[in-house]
C-alpha cells in the first residue's frame, strides 16, 4: 500500500497534558500500510509527499478513532426481553433473553459503534453456555465478526468460577429454591461452569488464532464475587507471562461494596492491592463506590478505570467521582456497556452525557471535565486500558491510523460562532449524521452512512428472520425459570446492605467512605 494524503480543515491529533487539545488548521496527514507517517500544514504534507493521492475534506475535523472500553454484547438486553432493573435484578432478569448466532450479533452493535465514530473496542464476552470447544467456537464468532467489518477489537472472554447468579455460592442459591426449580437452576449453571484451566486454554488458543493487527486477546477476571483469591492470583501470572492487560468489573453497585466488606473485612480495592494486582496493567470497570483511599490507591499504582456513564444510569448503580479521579492525573477510558442511555452505542452521545453528567454545582472549571479531557478518556485514555495501549488512540507519526472524519458544516448548521473551538462545538453538538468517514488501519470502513467491507441490511434481515421464530425449548425454560427465580433473588438482596458506609458513595460524602 502506497502513501496516502487526507487533508481538512482542522485535524485534532490529541489532548496535551494541560487538557488542551491539539489542532492544526488547514492540516494534512500522511499514512502508509496503516501507520501514520506525518501531520502538519497541508501544504507541508503534500510537499513532503509530491506523488501521493490526496483526499481532502475541506469542511471537516479529522480526530484520533474513538475508543468504547467496555462492550459486551450486540442486541442488547431490552431488545431481546430483560427489562431494567438494578444490576443484581438485572442479572436474574437475563435469564430470559432470546438467543441470537455471537457473529450476527457482534456485527449488530458494530455497526452502531463505527457510525459513531469507534474505531476500537474493548470486547468482554461472557455467559457462553458449553464446553471449551464450544465456548471457542462463539469467541471465534466474535472475533469473526470484527475482522469482517474490519474494526479493531481488544477481546477476553470473562472468567467466573463462582457465585454466577447471586453474591453466595450457587449451590446455596439453588438450596433457596423449590426442588422442581433448583434442578432446572442447577442444570443451567452447569452449562455455564468450564474448569479454570480450561479459561487459560481458551486464552491461549484464541491468541493463537489472531494473525490481523486489528485484534488482540487479553484477560478478564470477571469481578471480584465471581473469583477466587487462587483464580485472581493465577490470572494475575498469566497476564505477566502473556505480557497482556486485564480487565474487571469491580465496585458497580453498593451491594458489591458491602459483598467485598464481608468477604474481605476491607475494601475490594485495598483487597486487589494485597493480592498484587493492581497497576497500568489492569483496568476496573465502573469504580463507582470506591473510597477516597480506594482512589488514593488506584492512583498511586497507575491502576485505569473505565467510567460507564450510561450503564450506571440505567441499573440505578450510581456516579462515577470522574473529576476526583481526573485531578489525581489518573487514565480513565469510556465504556458504553451493554447499551447506551438511548438503548444503542453511539459513541457521540456517550462523550456529551459525560460531558454534561460531572457538571457539579459551583464556579471552578476544574471541578468540571472539558470537552477535551471527554475527547481523551474516549481516544487515548481508552487505548491504554485495552492490549494496543499507546499505539492507537492519538494521530501521532508512528501510531495506528485510526480516524473519525466529522463535518463541521452539518453538525454546527445552520450557525455556529467562531469563538466557540471547534471541537468543543462538535463534542456539544455533532450526530451520528455528521461523521462523514471512519478509518481503520488506513482503510475506509464506513462513509457517506455505509459500511464498505460488509452488507448491514443483509445482517439485520438475517438477524430480523432468526428471531423471528417462536422461543424454542430452551428459551422457554429459561423464561419460565426467570418467573420463578425472581422473587428469591429480590428476596436475598432485602436486607443484603449491613454496614452503613456501604450505602454512601464517595460522591455524596467523602467523610462518610
Amino acid at each position: 500500500m502506497s502513501v496516502e494524503i487526507i487533508t481538512a480543515r482542522w485535524i485534532v491529533t490529541g489532548v496535551s497534558k494541560d487538557d488542551t487539545a491539539e489542532m492544526i488548521e488547514g492540516a494534512g496527514l500522511a499514512h502508509e500500510d496503516g501507520e501514520v507517517l506525518a501531520v502538519g500544514p497541508s501544504t507541508k504534507i503534500k510537499a513532503a509527499y509530491p506523488d501521493a493521492p490526496v483526499t481532502d475534506h475541506p469542511n471537516h475535523l479529522i480526530m484520533p478513532g474513538l475508543v468504547n472500553s467496555h462492550h459486551h454484547i450486540g442486541l442488547t438486553p431490552l431488545q431481546l426481553g430483560a427489562p431494567d432493573e438494578p444490576l443484581e435484578i438485572w442479572f436474574a432478569a437475563r435469564l430470559a433473553m432470546r438467543k441470537i448466532d455471537p457473529y450476527l450479533d457482534t456485527l449488530f452493535s458494530a455497526f452502531e459503534m463505527i457510525a459513531s465514530g469507534v474505531t476500537t473496542v474493548q470486547h468482554i464476552q461472557g455467559w457462553a453456555v458449553g464446553n471449551l470447544e464450544q465456548v471457542t467456537a462463539s469467541a471465534s464468532g466474535v472475533l469473526r465478526a470484527y475482522d469482517d467489518i474490519g474494526m479493531r477489537v481488544s477481546y477476553c472472554y470473562a472468567v467466573r468460577e463462582q457465585n454466577r447468579f447471586v453474591y453466595e455460592a450457587d449451590e446455596e442459591f439453588c438450596k433457596r429454591l423449590p426442588s422442581d426449580v433448583a434442578k432446572v437452576m442447577a442444570a443451567h449453571f452447569k452449562k455455564l461452569t468450564m474448569p479454570f484451566d480450561e479459561y487459560l486454554q481458551l486464552f491461549d488458543a484464541l491468541t493463537a488464532q489472531q494473525t490481523t493487527q486489528r485484534a488482540r486477546i487479553q484477560l478478564a477476571p470477571a469481578n471480584l464475587h465471581w473469583m477466587t483469591d487462587d483464580g485472581l492470583l493465577a490470572l494475575q501470572d498469566k497476564s505477566k507471562s502473556a505480557g497482556v492487560p486485564m480487565h474487571m468489573h469491580l465496585l458497580e453497585t453498593a451491594y458489591q461494596k458491602e459483598y467485598a466488606f464481608q468477604r474481605t473485612g476491607t475494601t475490594a480495592v485495598r483487597h486487589l492491592e494485597k493480592l498484587g494486582l493492581l497497576g497500568p496493567h489492569m483496568t476496573l470497570g465502573h469504580g463507582v463506590w470506591m473510597t477516597e483511599e480506594d482512589i488514593e490507591i488506584c492512583s498511586g499504582t497507575g491502576t485505569c478505570i473505565c467510567h460507564n456513564c450510561s450503564s450506571n444510569f440505567r441499573l440505578r448503580s450510581g456516579v462515577l467521582p470522574l473529576m476526583e479521579l481526573q485531578k489525581r492525573g489518573m487514565t480513565v477510558g469510556m465504556g458504553m456497556d451493554e447499551a447506551g442511555i438511548n438503548d444503542d452505542r453511539d459513541m457521540l452521545q456517550e462523550m456529551r452525557m459525560a460531558l454534561t453528567v460531572h457538571r457539579v454545582p459551583g464556579m471552578d472549571r476544574a471541578d468540571v471535565p472539558s470537552p477535551a479531557q471527554v475527547l481523551r478518556m474516549a481516544s487515548e485514555h481508552g487505548a491504554m486500558t485495552t492490549a494496543f495501549g499507546a499505539t492507537i488512540g492519538r494521530l501521532d507519526p508512528g501510531r495506528r491510523m485510526d480516524a473519525v472524519i466529522l463535518d463541521y458544516d452539518s453538525a454546527t448548521y445552520p450557525f455556529q460562532d467562531p469563538d466557540i473551538a471547534p471541537l468543543d462545538a462538535l463534542i456539544h453538538r455533532a450526530k451520528t449524521k455528521d461523521v462523514k468517514a471512519v478509518m481503520i488501519e488506513g482503510r475506509v470502513v464506513y462513509e457517506d452512512g455505509r459500511f464498505t467491507m460488509i452488507d448491514r441490511e443483509a445482517v439485520m434481515a438475517q438477524i430480523a428472520e432468526a428471531l423471528s421464530s417462536p422461543r424454542d425449548n430452551d428459551e422457554q425454560e429459561r423464561h419460565w425459570l426467570r418467573e420463578q427465580v425472581m422473587p428469591v433473588v429480590e428476596d436475598f438482596y432485602h436486607e443484603y446492605l449491613r454496614n452503613t458506609a456501604t450505602r454512601t458513595p464517595f460522591y455524596k460524602s467523602s467523610s462518610s467512605t
